[in-house]
């Protein structure tokens, strides 16, 4: 029997349990609330969540709000619903990096009355400079040898608010000559006189994140700190603070690499510029690939695991194509979502034919690869849409569809031979006519005459109007993600605004429902903007893609 491969992450956790360092597995997820997450922190969620669930451990949620200037309650919300709907659950296990304020202070104090802090005035310019560089060791603080009661005192005045923003910190004290910058002298204590979302006005000091995060896993015996590379020069530090401070059983930080996803916007500071500027339709605009945006769009959490699953886990940092993530959607939605009739650009066809008043209703089956969705009744008339593009006045070669003398199959309804069209003074065509044969009623012919082109319909006295939005990539892809000067390379058409009909069916559709729209794609009902009886579409993806998965993923 093939042994089960395990990445590097569970191999270092077996290690650990197999030789006593812990006897149990805590993982956490710690975001900060200053935005939305985004599809890599989806990776994060689901390995630190697989993880705990893996070793019959505990999962915690906790938000790193050390920095009251960018957090927002909408913030945490945000990040709450979208933990949820990936299926992480914390049960009871929800925190905030704030309900341990009094314990970080008495931490800066201990290590302040160990001589491993100390309060310094050196304005942030300064610090900078005396910090050194990657080349050069850095210079001692002026203020590294305060007698500890001075810094007791400046801190405990720090605390009591007699000190502007700026004016005064507290730093450890470790070593200037460190060749980790992470370890010369850094600050773990800033005034700051704002108002926190939820400790309000008792606090105008913070701690820093790289001196919160380890007393934060450190108090909830986290075992196991799964975090990303850039965290990793950070890790000495992260080590000092827990050792320093005296905690038993200190956790472990292990990193792993994150998930970049080409041609994609997921920095903050971009995100927030085009909320601001109005370019997106906020935070949850379907062209982002926030956790919330992506969930707009009509993605669903199993094809969200597929993707981090067939991503795995590695310490070299890499780039996956954004068409692995549509492969997955595709996969999911194909056999489990009905497929219906929309026309996105509709243009008239009569069948002159018909009876004059006759109406209707097809058989039509959801799924033909899934017959367990069973089947709908289609209204059928004497006048339909079709899409403008299935019918040309002077075709091309090995054009199948509808043009002057062709018989075509409507999709689950009569071989119709199209007869003439009119146009408009612009030389748009307005109306197409055609005859019907009724004896090829469900698309078949009972001479066994074939027809090479089939294009569907739906009825136009029954059809409803609806909005369909269609979605390119945010940036344009020829271009790269970011111009000369640092601005984001649009791309112009990423949204486009159809004025459709789609058959009867979908008029109750609700919120988050997906169907499989023939020929067009996989749509799902916006959440946002639709209305009882006038659903809004949004374009999950296309039907078809170049993308191929590599054999050993497929395996």
């Amino acid at each position: 029997m093939e042994k089960e491969s395990r990445n590097f992450i569970e191999n270092e956790i077996d290690k650990d349990l197999a030789e006593g360092v812990y006897n149990t597995v805590c993982t956490r997820f710690p975001p900060e609330p200053n935005g939305y997450l985004h599809i890599g922190h989806a990776k994060s969620i689901l390995l630190n969540y697989g993880l705990a669930k893996e070793y019959n451990g505990e999962f915690h949620m906790r938000f790193d709000d050390t920095n009251p200037t960018k957090e927002k309650v909408e913030f945490v919300e945000s990040i709450k619903a979208d933990i949820k709907w990936l299926g992480a659950d914390w049960k009871d296990h929800l925190y905030f990096a704030s309900d341990y304020f009094d314990e970080m202070y008495e931490a800066a104090v201990k290590l302040i009355k160990k001589g491993k802090a100390y309060a310094s005035d050196l304005s942030p310019d300064e610090i900078k400079e005396y910090r050194g560089t990657l080349t050069e060791p850095g210079k001692n603080d002026p203020n590294r040898d305060r007698p500890l009661v001075e810094s007791l005192q400046i801190f405990e005045d720090m605390k009591a608010g007699k000190y502007k923003d700026g004016e005064m910190v507290i730093r450890a004290k470790i070593d200037m000559a460190s060749g980790n910058i992470n370890m010369r002298d850094p600050i773990i204590y800033r005034v700051a006189h704002m108002s926190h979302h939820r400790t309000g006005d008792k606090w105008c000091i913070y701690p820093m994140y790289d001196f919160a995060h380890p007393i934060e896993d450190a108090i909830e015996h986290i075992t196991h700190s799964i975090c990303t590379l850039e965290f990793e020069d950070h890790r000495p530090l992260y080590d000092w603070v827990v050792k320093e401070v005296g905690y038993e059983m200190p956790p472990r930080q292990i990193e792993f690499a994150k998930m970049y996803l080409t041609n994609v916007v997921t920095g903050k500071r971009y995100i927030k510029k085009l909320v601001e500027d109005g370019i997106v339709d906020g935070w949850d605009d379907p062209r982002l690939v926030s956790i919330a945006g992506l969930r707009r769009r009509g993605f669903t959490p199993k094809s969200i695991q597929k993707f981090v699953d067939l991503c795995g886990v590695s310490k070299a940092n890499s780039s996956v194509d954004y068409a692995m993530l549509e492969y997955c959607i595709r996969d999911d939605l194909k056999i489990d979502n009905p497929r219906v009739m929309a026309v996105l650009d509709p243009v008239k066809l009569v069948i002159d034919n018909y009876p004059e008043g006759q109406k209707e209703e097809l058989t039509i089956p959801n799924n033909q690869e899934n017959e367990s969705l069973g089947d709908r009744k289609v209204p059928f008339g004497k006048v339909l849409y079709i899409e403008r593009d299935d019918f040309m006045e002077e075709p091309p070669k090995k054009y199948f569809r509808l043009f002057p003398g062709n018989e075509v199959r409507l999709m689950n309804a009569y071989f119709v031979t199209c007869t003439s069209f009119e146009k408009d003074s612009d030389g748009n065509i307005t109306e197409i006519h055609c005859t019907y044969d009724p004896e090829t009623k469900g698309g078949n012919a009972p001479d066994g005459r074939k027809v090479k082109g089939t294009i569907h319909w739906v009825s136009a006295e029954d059809a409803i109007p609806t909005t369909v939005r269609l979605y390119e990539n945010l940036i344009d892809e020829e271009k790269g993600v970011y111009n000369e000067d640092g601005s984001l390379n649009l791309n112009p058409n990423s949204l486009t605004v159809c004025n459709a009909y789609c058959e009867p069916s979908l008029k109750n559709a609700k919120a988050y429902e997906s169907f499989q729209f023939v020929r067009n794609g996989f749509f799902t009902v916006d959440y946002k903007d639709s209305k009882e009886g006038a659903p809004v579409f949004n374009r999950i993806v296309s039907l078809k893609s170049s993308f191929q998965l590599p054999k050993k993923a497929e395996e």
